[in-house]
């Protein structure tokens, strides 16, 4: 999902308007998720930036898309930018902090 949000609308309130968008990402990465992966991988990860606009988007972390979102919210931006891309990932194995020579 590559899509400019823009955050005006005759009928719609501003926070109503937010909170489609939010739901609409929300729904956009759970339909990404329950698509078949490929092999050799273990979960669905996603690449994301977000931004005013396009050429100013800036890489951001999952979990912080709705923080984002309540952040453009807050400095009552006109639109925003966001991307959100399936990218196919494999789990690494944690190192092993515990020392077995102290039992």
């Amino acid at each position: 999902m590559k899509k400019t949000f823009v955050l005006s609308h005759p009928k719609m309130t501003y926070q109503r308007i937010i909170e489609s968008a939010k739901n609409e990402v929300k729904k956009h990465i759970k339909k990404e998720r329950n698509k078949a992966l490929p092999e050799n991988a273990d979960f669905w990860g996603f690449s994301c930036k977000f931004g005013q606009t396009a050429d100013k988007a800036r890489a951001i972390h999952e979990g912080d898309i709705n923080t984002n979102i309540s952040s453009a919210q807050s400095q009552h931006w006109k639109s925003f930018y966001l991307e959100v891309v399936a990218v196919p990932k494999t789990r690494t194995k944690r190192p092993d902090d515990t020392n077995e020579d102290d039992v």
